[in-house]
C-alpha cells in the first residue's frame, strides 16, 4: 500500500495534555488518536505495530509451550465475590446488572477466570505445568 493511501495524518502541534515524550511521538507520527482520557484509537500504523508486537510475543510464548486462549470481558460477579476481590476493589471495577438482574462486572483482569478454568480442566498433576496467555483490551477506571 502506498503511503498516500494510508488512513493517517501527522501533527505539527501536539495537544498540550500530552506530557510523556512517547505519547507526543505517537500522536505526532499518526499512530494513535485520543478519544478521551486514557481512551485511544490505534490508527492503521499503530495497529500494525501492535499486531507485530503481539505476533512476536505469540511466537515466543508458543515456543516455550504456552497456549493462547480467549476469555470474556464480562464476568458474572459471583466469581469475583468468591475470590474476595469484588468488595475489596473500589470504583475501578465496573459493576452492572444484566437484563435478568444478575450482577456482572466488566473485567479489569482475568485471574479469576483462569483459576476457574484451570480448576475445571486440570484433574491430575500430570497435566502440569500448564501455561496459558491471552491478548485483550482491558477496561480500568483508575484515578490518575
Amino acid at each position: 500500500m502506498r503511503l498516500s493511501q494510508l488512513f493517517f495524518t501527522t501533527l505539527r502541534n501536539v495537544p498540550s495534555d500530552a506530557e510523556m515524550a512517547s505519547h507526543r511521538l505517537l500522536l505526532r507520527a499518526g499512530y494513535v488518536r485520543q478519544l478521551g482520557s486514557g481512551i485511544y484509537s490505534l490508527l492503521p500504523l499503530g495497529f500494525r505495530v501492535n499486531q507485530r508486537v503481539e505476533q512476536i510475543i505469540r511466537e515466543e510464548m508458543d515456543r516455550i509451550g504456552s497456549q493462547e486462549m480467549s476469555m470474556p470481558v464480562v464476568h458474572p460477579a459471583d466469581i469475583w465475590k468468591a475470590s474476595g476481590r469484588y468488595d475489596v476493589i473500589g470504583p475501578e471495577l465496573t459493576r452492572f446488572k444484566d437484563r435478568n438482574a444478575r450482577d456482572m462486572v466488566l473485567a479489569m483482569t482475568h485471574e479469576e477466570v483462569v483459576g476457574i478454568l484451570l480448576a475445571d480442566i486440570v484433574s491430575s498433576w500430570r497435566q502440569l505445568p500448564m501455561m496459558v496467555y491471552h491478548f485483550q483490551t482491558k477496561w480500568r477506571d483508575e484515578p490518575r
